[in-house]
């Protein structure tokens, strides 16, 4: 069994540490508000406890043994963590003020983010948000983001990730096509309708619609009358009797509280992936990011506001 450490033994490596940053007791008691015998003596203890010659020590130098050196780098590293442990717990107590940079896909910001960031500022009105939307992967850290929301996660060592909440994507149409045209009863069916596209910005391809069926994952390429690339859109010309699309939750749930689109197939809609905040390791103390992203957290109960609505239509 390990021998716990002392607080006898914490405050000789904060002496020691200390006078052999500054070359000298009386420097490491000044920076201390100790005496130099309180320096010495600690020293000296550590010394006895560890069985070393820590310095080589003439009347007028302090000069670090090669053991005491070794030890010196890794009691530094401590006395950092202590620091690291201070900071975030003065950054804890702190007031969010300023400016927050957050970036997210322009779905989301459109209808997630946006309609809540009114009711985030009155909670913190000394913090002033600056939302940029768009698909680009641009290098957070690079541009100064402090908190990034995306659909899937960054495999970046330099940022930190929360998942929110699921991805979901189902079949929608409107009451005035469906009427017209009648409702599908089939995956089969889809063949026979006009069916509206969403095309990824970044590689040009189509979607091909999944939908788990059972216990596998069936994918369609429809032959689509309509192609779009961006996802409002196609939840729009939906809405307009365009014909059969699909689309995010988040985006139609609107549409269909108003009674303008309805859900198909909902029992073969599929979790895409997971909607996740990131923010650079350098932000995890701020008291800017952390009111964020608890924010967030609260924007994403499960099941989610506009899952609740699409699965009670």
């Amino acid at each position: 069994m390990k021998e716990q450490i002392g607080l006898d033994r914490l405050t000789g490596l904060i002496a020691f540490a200390r006078a052999a940053s500054l070359g000298s007791y009386t420097a490491a008691a000044r920076d201390l508000s100790v005496s130099p015998s309180a320096i010495s003596k600690s020293v000296q203890r550590l010394e006895q406890h560890f069985e070393l010659r820590l310095f080589s020590r003439t009347t007028r130098s302090l000069t670090l043994t090669p053991e005491g050196r070794d030890i010196y780098e890794r009691a530094l590293r401590i006395l950092r963590e202590v620091e690291d442990i201070e900071q975030a717990a003065v950054a804890s107590r702190a007031e969010p003020s300023g400016t927050l940079k957050v970036t997210a896909p322009p779905p989301i910001g459109l209808n997630i983010l946006a309609p809540a960031i009114p009711r985030f500022r009155e909670r913190y009105p000394k913090l002033a948000i600056d939302l940029r939307l768009g698909d680009q992967f641009a290098d957070i850290v690079e541009q100064g983001i402090d908190v990034a929301v995306r659909v899937g996660n960054l495999a970046d060592s330099r940022l930190i990730s929360r998942t929110l909440g699921p991805h979901r994507i189902c079949a929608f149409a409107s009451p005035a096509y469906l009427a017209k045209r009648g409702t599908p009863l089939e995956l089969s069916d889809l063949a026979d309708h006009d069916c509206v596209n969403f095309r990824y910005q970044s590689s040009g391809q189509a979607l091909r619609w999944p939908f788990s069926v059972g216990d596998r994952m069936v994918e369609i390429a429809p032959d689509a009358s309509i192609v779009i690339d961006a996802s409002d859109a196609v939840a729009a010309v939906l809405a307009a009797g365009g014909g059969i699309g699909i689309s995010p939750t988040y985006v139609a749930a609107p549409y269909v509280a108003r009674g303008e689109l309805k859900p198909l197939f909902p029992q073969f809609a599929v979790d895409r992936s997971s909607i996740t905040a990131l923010w650079p390791e350098s932000r995890r103390g701020s008291p800017n990011v952390k009111a964020f992203v608890g924010f967030l957290t609260e924007l994403f109960p499960s099941p989610t506001a506009w899952d609740e609505i699409v699965a009670k239509a």
